[in-house]
């Protein structure tokens, strides 16, 4: 088996800028919005989502405290102006050969030429393009395209055209399309603005299409350049299919694949072309490794070496942990050994018959001299099982087991006397769990493969499948009844620098960290951990995309609200000292809040600097003179407290 990955998969230059400038803007704390998707890539958009990044689909929708990033596909002058007109902060992420793109069309439209854009109209790259062009202008998405407008306006043939091309137009397309108009418009000022990287990524995928069995395109299926790739890879390799996510690899095809060639699309982040490649890897591995387990084998090659009659009806005269006794109406004694009264190795004889019980039983040998039958009642239950297993697989239906043991690659777990093998990809709800914790554990799981030839017996099962069921069930359940405001218990699941996961019954939603405490903190570890139990409420519902906005911080705990019903203007108090600066200390009324003493109201005499008469960590009696709640300042006087020593002091909580 060879695996091989295109050097040129992943993000390009452009692609690559635009997130690094979101990441940056993220890590220094900034709310951010981003004109349309970063990126063509679900997960990715979806992970910077949970960060708190915002998409906008007009200036109008961003914040005035927020900052805007301009995708790598460019945006046409009208919204750049729209942005310069509201004032808002924002970034231009705009990928610099675009940028190139929007300079020849602007002035060359200026210079009264006809543009001519090779591309997908309907792309935000080509109508940012459309955006910087102040004259005629047309698209054409491939060469018989062209050639048909050529038809419909022969006058073009002998006009001032600009053609220019998509960063990511098809290469062989752009060549075809080039003939034509060097042949047929003398006076076309062609530019070749398709991006380096994307014709290199292209030819290496159409090589390594034709080398491959099978042919894996990774990225979003809303992504120009992807589904570019992938019809290129298509025409060179019949097996080629694109995927989103490691989910959607096709087992059955890259299994009994000899080469396998890896490619993704400029959107797609390193870390999903490195989960899909691990799990190919492992696929293949535990596919090699269980060919290699002995799993049932087939009865006709289990029988052909014992002397057998075929079955027997049989009475249980007695039991001992090791075997069973039976009578099958012969002169010779029955005897059913454990190992073959049951497939489980846990399992006890005496928890599974007793005497006087019937059982149907398969003979596999006859001792004349000792006057004995060995029996089995686990082939006969196997025969039976595959039955059960193959309807299973037909009909999809979820089969009931228990785990027996935890192997290399994965768990076995039996079933009506099968053992059905469950790869460690299948095993856990999510990749990366422990297996252990499943071993003597019942299990419901599918059959997602079985195989009955080559004198074996084999079944491939998923744990995953069924409970991927029960976990949108659960989330139909919690949406149909979900609506803000409404209080859960729940556990705090894992953390991240920006938040708090947590499930409430099955479905996780997310405490952004500034809803976690009224209080400034660095990190939510410093108001809760991995398997607290917390209230939260629902703050926020966002039905398409699936997201659920959780709070945790309570309306009563706002120091703000404290203050306005402990702390009224005229209120004596003793605060600590926590800054100093050249016009006055700011001092902690309570968790929280800081009021300013300014360096006039620090004593009845001329302060010159304020460290002279105080310093941090010091204890004052201020008297709070004002409170300013819209923008949260409070003006605090030691000279005013002074002035009312005979006040009673609150004492600050």
């Amino acid at each position: 088996m060879n695996i091989k990955v295109a050097k040129t998969a992943g993000f390009c230059f452009g692609v690559s800028r635009a997130v690094n400038i979101v990441e940056k803007l993220l890590e220094g704390g900034k709310s951010v919005y981003t004109l349309g998707p970063i990126i063509h890539n679900p997960q990715m958009v979806e992970s910077l989502s949970a960060r708190g990044v915002c998409i906008a689909e007009t200036p109008d929708e961003v914040k005035d405290d927020s900052t805007l990033v301009i995708r790598s596909h460019g945006v046409s002058m009208a919204v750049t102006d729209k942005i310069n007109e509201l004032g808002l902060n924002y970034q231009n992420a705009t990928c610099p050969f675009v940028l190139k793109i929007h300079k020849i069309v602007a002035e060359h439209s200026s210079q009264n030429e006809m543009i001519l854009i090779a591309g997908d109209e309907n792309h935000p790259e080509i109508q940012g393009i459309i955006g910087h062009c102040t004259g005629e202008y047309h698209t054409f998405l491939n060469c018989q395209e062209l050639e048909k407008m050529l038809v419909k306006f022969p006058e073009w043939k002998n006009s001032p055209l600009c053609v220019v091309a998509q960063t990511t137009f098809d290469l062989k397309e752009w060549k075809k399309s080039l003939k034509i108009l060097q042949k047929l418009c003398t006076n076309a000022k062609i530019f070749d603005t398709i991006c380096s990287a994307t014709s290199d990524r292209q030819s290496e995928a159409e090589q390594l299409a034709l080398e491959s069995d099978v042919m894996i395109v990774i990225g979003g299926r809303l992504s120009s350049n992807t589904n570019k790739l992938y019809h290129i890879c298509k025409n060179c390799c019949k097996e080629t299919y694109l995927i989103e996510s490691a989910d959607e690899i096709p087992v059955a095809s890259v299994r009994k694949a000899n080469r396998i060639g890896i490619t993704a699309g400029a959107s797609t982040p390193a870390s999903i072309i490195k989960e899909v490649l691990v799990t190919m890897s492992e696929e293949i591995k535990n596919a090699e490794e269980s060919k290699t387990e002995n799993f049932e084998e087939l009865l006709e090659e289990s029988f052909k070496n014992y002397n057998t009659n075929g079955r027997v009806h049989g009475v249980v005269v007695s039991v001992t942990p090791t075997e069973v006794r039976v009578d099958v109406g012969r002169k010779q004694t029955g005897i059913i050994p454990l190992s073959e009264l049951t497939s489980d190795p846990n399992a006890k004889t005496e928890d599974l018959v007793k005497v006087g019980d019937e059982l149907d039983l398969i003979i596999m040998k006859t001792n004349d001299q000792e006057g004995t039958i060995l029996l089995s009642k686990r082939l006969l239950d196997a025969q039976k099982g595959w039955d059960d297993i193959v309807a299973a697989y037909e009909n999809e239906t979820v089969v009931h087991g228990v785990v027996t043991d935890v192997i290399k690659g994965g768990v076995l777990a039996l079933t009506n006397g099968i053992k059905v093998f469950i790869p460690a990809s299948q095993a856990t709800a999510t990749r990366g769990e422990s297996l252990e914790g499943l071993l003597k554990k019942e299990v419901d799981f599918r059959i997602i493969e079985t195989t009955g030839r080559n004198n074996r017996r084999r079944a491939v099962g998923s744990i995953r499948s069924v409970l991927n069921d029960e976990r949108k069930k659960r989330e139909e359940e919690f949406w149909a009844s979900a609506e803000e405001g409404k209080v859960y218990n729940g556990t705090v699941k894992s953390l991240t620098s920006y938040g708090a996961f947590v499930d409430i019954g099955g479905i996780d939603g997310m405490v952004h960290i500034s809803e976690l405490s009224w209080n400034r903190i660095k990190h939510p570890s410093e108001v809760v951990n991995v398997g607290d139990n917390v209230e939260v409420y629902i703050k926020a519902l966002d039905h398409e995309k699936g997201k659920i906005s959780l709070g945790y911080k309570k309306d009563e705990d706002n120091p703000w609200e404290i203050l306005k019903n402990n702390y009224p203007v005229g209120t004596v108090t003793e605060v600590e000292i926590v800054g100093l600066t050249t016009f006055g200390a700011f001092a902690k009324i309570i968790d929280g809040i800081d009021g300013l003493i300014h360096v006039s109201q620090i004593s009845n005499e001329r302060v010159e600097k304020p460290e002279d008469v105080l310093s941090v960590g010091q204890k004052v009696t201020v008297k709070i003179t004002a409170i300013d709640f819209d923008k949260k300042r409070i003006s605090l006087s030691i000279k005013a407290a002074d002035e009312n020593s005979d006040e009673e002091v609150v004492e600050a909580e």
